[in-house]
């Protein structure tokens, strides 16, 4: 199959929010006079995934999150700091660390000569606006929905119907959502009937596999899928 548009997530996909985020926590932990910060981050990491879990499902806005991760982390750690302050401190700190993956900018200039690209992500508005600026990615995109600026989120429908409306309603058919996430990528792409690519750089496995159209280890490989 070859596309016209691609829908792109951002999160570990195009962007290393490992890093970003890593360095944030360090940033949030040092500025509440939290000792060693690595102790921490185990359990940060837990409670934040289950709170994106519950924004995947709806249960969630993302602007809880915000706030909510802090609030857990210091109750069921005993740290002597305030989460609010905490909260603000990380979101800082997550729009101005971080960087592109390798790659991802010099396909996304080639890509997006080529074909309609959207960025459609689940994330807060402050952090990704503010990566999207510093990484000065907008100019490739013709469209760039935030799941906390909209109130959708993936592997819903409605975000993908904001884009689309934002695209002026292209193909179906020629359409295809790329995201590392099998729960929120490929599975909202699939919930909406357009074509899904999984991005698995570390050749990962997947338990289920049926909403995977394609599946590629490097960016570049995109291009490949470009209909001439």
């Amino acid at each position: 199959m070859r596309y016209s548009t691609f829908l792109l997530d951002l999160d570990h996909t195009l962007f290393d929010s490992d890093t970003s985020e890593k360095a944030a926590f360090a940033h949030a932990m040092a500025a509440a006079g939290v000792d060693d910060p690595a102790r921490y981050s185990k359990s940060y990491r837990k409670i934040n995934l289950e709170l994106w879990a519950g924004v995947e499902r709806g249960e969630l806005r993302p602007q809880q999150v915000r706030t909510r991760r802090f609030e857990r982390l210091v109750d069921e750690e005993d740290i002597d700091a305030d989460p609010l302050q905490m909260a603000d401190d990380f979101v800082f700190a997550l729009g101005v660390n971080g960087d592109l993956y390798d790659g991802a900018r010099e396909m996304l200039e080639q890509l997006s000569g080529q074909a309609t690209l959207a960025l459609i992500t689940n994330g807060l508005s402050e952090v990704q606006r503010a990566r999207i600026e510093r990484l000065g990615i907008d100019e490739y995109f013709d469209a760039v929905v935030i799941s906390a600026e909209v109130g959708a989120a993936k592997p819903g429908t409605e975000i993908f119907d904001i884009a689309f409306d934002a695209l002026d309603f292209p193909s179906r058919e020629l359409s295809v959502m790329v995201g590392d996430n099998l729960a929120s990528d490929i599975q909202g792409g699939a919930n909406y009937g357009i074509a899904t690519c999984w991005y698995n750089p570390h050749r990962e496995s997947a338990r289920e596999t049926h909403h995977v159209v394609h599946e590629i280890n490097d960016l570049a490989e995109l291009l490949g899928f470009v209909a001439v």
